[in-house]
């Protein structure tokens, strides 16, 4: 069927409800409101969502979008940043993730470019599959990236790839004046919680030990972005990068592989009645 919009908030109910007779697949991109350097507070939730348009057009899916509140992390220390804690998160996305579930979104895509959404999204995603029997997805498209020569391994460089995919995000989400113009951002320098770093890097993406940054342009230095000529060209070079994430993602073969997956944990509820979703 052709969509009006890939956005569920912007269609009817009968358009979901015709939308649901011919697919279950939903994306759910997460992410929060946090300082960030120059850039706009709900900036990784943008690019979150702007991903997941991508990936709903490329499959003729939905997006569930204007989730921009779960865990931040280590930014509690700006005032511009929404602090949830971890189980709260988890709470809300899991109440999310079952009202879907009755509405009849059976194959749901959780995502996010925010690094500490793990914390929230893993264990939602498990347990909801012990409670329903239902295997929803978490796509950690931070690990992706990490496998993937997409974005540099220079800290500097890496910052300037992923400002430039915020950006894009604005674009696609037509929001690009919404970042500010900013030249005082740019510079440089060490956090002041780098003498840390061996225990932060003990586990994976701020799992490993609770911290807060000391000083606000630890989260994070913002490329300059001095005219708006210069902001329409960074979101350009943007795009090429999260174009190429999409075909990182593999998004297709993930969900006939969701589908499959689906029908074999249904093939082990007689064989094993004690598992936990059959409850």
């Amino acid at each position: 069927m052709k969509l009006r919009s890939h956005f569920l908030p912007t269609l009817n109910n009968q358009e979901v409800e015709d939308y649901l007779k011919e697919n279950d697949v939903i994306f759910v991109p997460v992410g929060p409101v946090e300082m960030h350097g120059g850039l706009p507070l709900d900036c990784e939730t943008v690019v979150s969502e702007a991903l997941a348009l991508l990936l709903a057009q490329r499959t003729n899916s939905l997006v569930l979008p204007n989730i921009p509140y779960i865990y931040s992390g280590a930014t509690a220390s700006g005032r511009g940043t929404v602090q949830l804690s971890v189980k709260g998160s988890i709470a809300f996305l899991n109440e999310i993730a079952h009202s879907l579930l009755r509405q009849g979104f059976k194959r749901q895509v959780y995502l996010s470019l925010h690094g500490p959404a793990h914390m929230s999204v893993s264990p939602m995603v498990r347990d909801f599959f012990d409670e329903t029997g239902v295997p929803i997805l978490y796509l950690d498209t931070i690990i992706l990236m990490q496998k993937s020569k997409l974005i540099s391994r220079d800290p500097i460089e890496m910052m300037q790839q992923f400002d430039a995919m915020i950006l894009a995000g604005y674009k696609l989400r037509n929001r690009l004046e919404d970042v500010p113009l900013t030249t005082e951002y740019s510079n440089y320098t060490p956090q002041s919680v780098e003498r840390f770093n061996q225990l932060f890097s003990s586990a994976y993406q701020s799992g490993a030990i609770g911290y807060y940054f000391g000083e606000h342009i630890d989260h994070a230095p913002t490329r300059d972005i001095p005219t708006p000529e210069a902001r329409e060209k960074i979101a350009e070079e943007g795009m090429a990068y999260l174009n190429e994430l999409v075909e990182l993602c593999q998004i297709e073969k993930k969900l006939e592989l969701m589908k499959d997956l689906e029908a074999f944990t249904d093939s082990l509820k007689e064989r094993y009645p004690w598992i936990p979703s059959n409850k």
